[in-house]
């Protein structure tokens, strides 16, 4: 394959980025070339919940937004990925449905740190653990003796945890409001939470990473703790940089998540720690439900989750220059969770690219989604730049606005870092 750039010409031999290749030659005059997003937090609830999203389904919506690999969450697929019997079970589900690349975590919940060395073996990116209550009963919270075991364990096996933060006692209350919500879950919930997730990372030398920072304060508290040299990533969503806490009074269930939607003030603190450099990775959290556990007058009882996954890239090319955007969404998740071959346009890296139009844009319609539901808060939203391809390792798997393969997407794991001049 050669990629003929206005400025260069771009070569693949066999999957993966060369000096030199032939075959298919495609014209990108005029086109901006960026590695392959890779979306570190989705929930494509399969096996078991594919009514709500799939990894079908959801594999496309991500290479239409320029994406090449996920890593899918442990819950909401059921059995959730909490010992080795769940995992060889999704693990075949996506093999067989996914169209691009996927990686797997674990989960830590109570009573199964005696799993957590097969599920390294089995290849896990990582484990989760969430610091307050999920919504699922089957995978419950981690005190903080579950989340100190979890920790030492996953020291001692080499692989990182990540955490949804926030303090138990801290969130809760009575109410049926969005406003009544968001009060519900302080941007204290989520600051101490991650405090106490650092303390225990620097007890146990544990790799930590911070799953959806929703404020600026979280942030910092993050920071905090990686000076005193806590090793730990921050990541946050494009639903927290573009809407706020106003967006979701005004637009209701399409947008309920937790933590939740901040103030503009917190919207820019965010935004200014993309821009220094401060936050590592932005995700998705794709987290889709069926349209009628979105209904009802009671927000509190209304399934949280925001259907982003096709929108990442179309919010930060809107905001950021392309070479930061590579850096949050492809180079940072690659060299954090160990895919050596993969986050870089480079001689011997998986030929995982997207190319984008910047020169055009796009509206978000139900017609352009390709999730399972039509169910997204971007509806209506103008962007700049418009994926024109999509490559894994290689293969193309989406052109000109539609999906041209079927599966062919691969399980990957962390390995050893390659070394590049």
């Amino acid at each position: 394959m050669i990629i003929h750039l206005s400025d260069r010409d771009i070569f693949v031999d066999d999957g993966r980025f060369a000096a030199t290749g032939s075959g298919e030659e495609i014209d990108a005059t005029g086109l901006t070339i960026l590695p392959g997003l890779i979306d570190v937090h989705v929930h494509f609830n399969e096996p078991g919940r594919t009514d709500w999203e799939g990894a079908a389904t959801g594999s496309r919506a991500l290479a239409a937004g320029g994406g090449t690999c996920f890593f899918d969450m442990p819950l909401n697929s059921s059995p959730c990925t909490v010992d080795a019997a769940a995992f060889r079970a999704k693990q075949a589900a996506l093999e067989a449905a996914s169209v691009t690349d996927f990686a797997l975590w674990g989960g830590i919940v109570p009573g199964n740190r005696s799993c957590l060395a097969e599920l390294a073996e089995l290849g896990v990116i990582g484990f989760k653990a969430f610091m307050a209550d999920s919504g699922l009963p089957e995978f419950p919270r981690s005190d903080d003796r579950t989340l100190l075991q979890g920790m030492e364990e996953a020291a001692r096996l080499g692989l990182p945890v990540a955490v949804h933060a926030e303090t138990n006692e801290l969130v809760g209350g009575s109410g049926t409001t969005v406003r009544e919500f968001l009060d519900s879950r302080p941007v204290l919930a989520e600051v101490t939470a991650i405090r106490r997730a650092c303390e225990l990372a620097e007890e146990t030398g544990a790799k930590l990473h911070i799953v959806h920072v929703s404020s600026g304060r979280g942030v910092m508290a993050a920071l905090e703790a990686r000076q005193r040299g806590v090793d730990v990533t921050i990541e946050t969503c494009a639903h927290y940089l573009y809407f706020g806490a106003d967006d979701m009074e005004r637009l209701g269930a399409v947008l309920k998540c937790a933590p939740p939607l901040r103030d503009a003030n917190d919207r820019k603190m965010l935004w200014r720690a993309v821009t220094r450099g401060d936050i590592d990775i932005v995700a998705s959290d794709h987290s889709p439900a069926p349209p009628s556990m979105k209904e009802g007058a009671d927000f509190f009882r209304i399934w949280g989750g925001v259907a982003g996954v096709q929108s990442t890239l179309a919010v930060l090319l809107d905001m950021a220059l392309p070479e930061r955007v590579a850096e949050l969404t492809a180079a940072n998740p690659a060299k954090r969770f160990g895919l050596a071959r993969k986050g870089r346009i480079e001689a011997g890296f998986d030929a995982d690219f997207t190319l984008v139009d910047l020169s055009a844009e796009h509206t978000v319609t139900r017609e352009s989604l390709f999730q399972r539901h039509g169910f997204s808060p971007y509806i209506g939203a103008t962007f700049r730049g418009v994926v024109r391809r999509t490559v894994v390792r290689g293969r193309t798997v989406f052109a000109d606005g539609k999906i041209v393969t079927d599966g062919g997407g691969q399980f990957v794991h962390a390995e050893p870092r390659i070394h590049t001049q």
